[in-house]
């Protein structure tokens, strides 16, 4: 039996600096991916591909595994930054490996409101999966609220690392980089909130 379940973050700050400096540090892809995940449980493979180990999880009390997702990140010339899904491996339990799919979409986006510079993303988190026998006959209610559980709390915590270790390293570049951010000129491109 095949079910699917779903799951979407958004996420929305504010900053003091002008929109060229964080449109500069944003052209930079790997600064996200080291922000949303653990530098242990980080590999960076070729091009704009990362392998993200997450911690391990829990499902029901019943079954724990460790997914393995390889992400492919990249930035525009505005700064806007992509993140998307490649594959997936679970690892701990075979039979789910074989029988799971992931599929995860995002992009952070700075602009400018108001005379206010933006930070706004959202990420959208999709898991397919053919239940273990030992599933078949649990209340597809129950199955949902915790499957739907999981996910919301995989990407509550990239946003809480994102909050966190995004604006940190964005303040510790930014005092690093102070004169070539302040010489930069904004991309004429005009944009928009997610």
């Amino acid at each position: 039996m095949r079910v699917s379940f779903a799951a979407a973050e958004q996420l929305k700050l504010q900053l003091t600096d002008p929109l060229p400096r964080l449109q500069h540090y944003l052209r930079q892809p790997k600064r996200l991916v080291q922000a949303i995940a653990d530098p242990s449980l980080m590999e960076a493979l070729a091009g704009d591909r990362f392998r993200l180990k997450m911690r391990p999880l829990n499902f029901m009390d019943i079954y724990h595994f460790q997914p393995t997702v390889v992400l492919k990140v990249w930035a525009n010339a505005t700064g806007t930054v992509f993140l998307e899904s490649e594959s997936c491996e679970i690892r701990g339990i075979d039979y789910i490996n074989h029988r799971f799919s992931l599929q995860l979409k995002g992009r952070l986006a700075p602009y400018q409101k108001d005379g206010q510079t933006l930070l706004q993303g959202k990420a959208d988190l999709q898991v397919g999966v053919d239940l273990p026998q030992a599933l078949w006959f649990t209340p597809k209610p129950l199955l949902e609220m915790a499957a739907n559980s999981l996910l919301k709390g995989v990407l509550g915590r990239i946003k809480q690392r994102l909050q966190a270790q995004l604006l940190s390293d964005y303040q510790q570049w930014s005092q690093q980089n102070s004169d070539l951010a302040q010489s930069s000129t904004s991309n004429q491109e005009v944009l928009k909130p997610i």
